[in-house]
This record gives structure tokens, C-alpha cells and sequence, in this order.
């Protein structure tokens, strides 16, 4: 099992400290400068939101107090509903479930995480073979 409130965790204050000397920055930029893959910064974002310490206006982040308007709260108590139910599901069925979208759904993974509430585990799925036989 993956503790990822210490990923999430240190990929928020690569962010946090990105943020600190370059200003504000759009997602690409933010990318770029923090080496974190789309799922990394999304989720890193989510964690900061929770933590009230990132401000979005005109598609650029900042420094300061969340100001969106509990989307990334709310998205996170249907995850939350989901994981609760099943205890353990495929992150790829999640958002669907959940009706939002993927980038909804890592910043709602990144708020989770930073309540505590959810671990991750990479699991290796068996080859599904299909077998042809003669009649």
C-alpha cells in the first residue's frame, strides 16, 4: 500500500514553493516547473485547496485562500461515498461513477488525502487470454 500523503503531500509544496518564486502560473507552466505529471499536480492542487493555500482566477493558480466555490469539497464527499461503499474499487471506474471528470476527480483524491482518508495500491491484474479451440 502507497502512503499517499507523503506523495501528495511533498508534490503540494513543490507546487507551494513553485508558486512562491514564479508567481502565478497556468497548469502547463506549473507542469513544466514542477516535473509533476497531469494526476501529480492535480491531486498536489486538490491537497492545497484542502489546506485553503491556492487561489484559481483566469486559469492560473496562486498563492492564497481557495476561492472555488466547494466543487472540489463536494466532488471529494461522492468519491468519498463511493470508496466508503465498495471499500476498494479501480480508480479508472471512479469518476464515472461519481459523475465528474478526471481532473475533478485528482483534486478530489488530493483533498482525501490530505483528510486522511484514503490509501492507493498498485495491483498487478492477471492477463486476460482468450482461447481458441477446435470443435
Amino acid at each position: 500500500m502507497v502512503n499517499i500523503a507523503n506523495t501528495y503531500g511533498k508534490n503540494a509544496g513543490k507546487i507551494w514553493n513553485t508558486l512562491e518564486k514564479w508567481g502565478s502560473l497556468n497548469p502547463t507552466q506549473l507542469m513544466k516547473k514542477t516535473k509533476l505529471n497531469k494526476e501529480d499536480l492535480y491531486t498536489a492542487l486538490g491537497w492545497l485547496a484542502k489546506e485553503d493555500k491556492i487561489y484559481f482566477e483566469n486559469n492560473n493558480f496562486s498563492l492564497g485562500n481557495y476561492n472555488w466555490d466547494n466543487t472540489i469539497g463536494s466532488n471529494a464527499g461522492k468519491v468519498w461515498n463511493i470508496i466508503d461503499t465498495c471499500e476498494e474499487i479501480d480508480k479508472t471506474y471512479v469518476p464515472k461513477l461519481a459523475d465528474i471528470n478526471e481532473i475533478d476527480f485528482y483534486y478530489a483524491m488530493g483533498w482525501l488525502a490530505k483528510e486522511d482518508k484514503i490509501n492507493t495500491k498498485k495491483v498487478k491484474p492477471p492477463k486476460s487470454i482468450t482461447k481458441i479451440t477446435k470443435k
